[in-house]
Parts: C-alpha cells; sequence; structure tokens
C-alpha cells in the first residue's frame, strides 16, 4: 500500500526538497500538482502567510482529492516595517528576476545602518485532507540581518543577502545539509512532521 502525499506546487524542485528534509517512510510518495493534472492557481488574498496557506492547502487537496502540503513564506525586514511579507515573491514589481528583487531591497536599505538591518524568513506549512479539512499547521521563523551586497552562489531568492551573524555567512554561502537543518522551511517542516506522520498513517491510498 502506497500512501501519496500531494505537495501544493508545480517545483519538482520544491517536491525533491521536500523528500530530502521529511523521513516519511518508503511507503509515502511525494507529488506535485502537476503529476495529478490540477489546473489552475489559487487567488492568495489573504493578509497573513497562515491564511495563504490555508487558502492553497485546500484549494490544492479539493482538486487533487489527497492528503496535501503547502507552505507560504517570505522575508521580513524590520527597518521596513516587515516588507517584502507575503508581497515577497512580487517584491519590487512584476518580471523581475531573483537577482532584481534582492537589489531593489538592498536599494531601499541603502542608507539603513547595520544595527537596524534585522530581518527573518517565516514559514508556515499547512495540511488539509482531501475534503479540504485543515488538519494541522506549523511555521518557523529563521532570524538574521540583510546585507549590504550579496554573497554565495547557493539557495534561492533573497538567500544571497540575507546574513546570520552566529555562522558568519549569508545564507547562500551555507551547505544544503546546513541550510535545511536552520531553514524557516526546515523548522516548519520539523515541527510539523509528527502530526504529518499521524495523518498519513489514518490515510490509506492506494498507488494510482
Amino acid at each position: 500500500m502506497t500512501r501519496r502525499l500531494l505537495v501544493a506546487s508545480r517545483s519538482r524542485h520544491k517536491v525533491a526538497e521536500l523528500h530530502d528534509l521529511l523521513d516519511l517512510g518508503d511507503d509515502v510518495v511525494l507529488v506535485s500538482s502537476d503529476e495529478v493534472g490540477i489546473e489552475g492557481e489559487p487567488i492568495e488574498d489573504a493578509d497573513s502567510f497562515e491564511g495563504n496557506a490555508e487558502i492553497k492547502v485546500r484549494y490544492y487537496a479539493e482538486r487533487g482529492e489527497l492528503p496535501t502540503l503547502a507552505d507560504d513564506s517570505g522575508l521580513e525586514v524590520d527597518a521596513l516595517d516587515g516588507a517584502p511579507g507575503i508581497f515577497t515573491a512580487r517584491y519590487g514589481g512584476p518580471g523581475l528576476s531573483p537577482v532584481q528583487r534582492y537589489e531593489y531591497l538592498l536599494h531601499n536599505l541603502k542608507d539603513v545602518p547595520w544595527v537596524q538591518r534585522s530581518a527573518r524568513f517565516r514559514c508556515v506549512i499547512a495540511i488539509a485532507s482531501e475534503d479540504k479539512r485543515l488538519l494541522a499547521s506549523a511555521d518557523g521563523i529563521c532570524e538574521g540581518m540583510i546585507a549590504s551586497m550579496p554573497s554565495g552562489d547557493g539557495g534561492f531568492g533573497y538567500d544571497p543577502v540575507f546574513y546570520l551573524p552566529e555562522r558568519g555567512l549569508t545564507m547562500a554561502q551555507l551547505p544544503s545539509a546546513e541550510k535545511h537543518v536552520i531553514s524557516h522551511r526546515g523548522q516548519a517542516l520539523q515541527a510539523i512532521e509528527p502530526a504529518l506522520r499521524e495523518i498519513l498513517e489514518d490515510t490509506k491510498i492506494d498507488d494510482r
């Protein structure tokens, strides 16, 4: 008996990352929304990471008819009153590359002294049943600072400018294994994994 867990994403990269981060056993298969033929995207119009994660997980659970895991995450910068926050992926406007987005962030912080450049990555993960019931949620936070210039070629998004003082490195300079442990997504997954195991134990789904 194989149990399938739908990841509310079209990204095979994210599915592979979650597979590496979660230890759910050989009989659990993670699948993307594309793999189960889900079309369209939910309108994520909540005013919080929690709200958007819930919108996303219910949308995909209903259409995929599978237990579903969704996350919403972003960067909060204290000197910008928490921006970009829920607009992290769209910060600076449509059509920008990841590099252009963090360059826009650095521009907005150019006159902000180091001691005021505190920031955090935040992630909220939600799990829903195939009938859209919200079953569990958890959040993870990774505290750091916004560097004055990018460093490192690992990771993605804002990782090259997110500096971790206790390690003396940006997130983009960390080995992948270490990043998985301390990242906001890694911490949220660690928090929700016991509930996810229990949910999957109660779920009997044949491989299709």
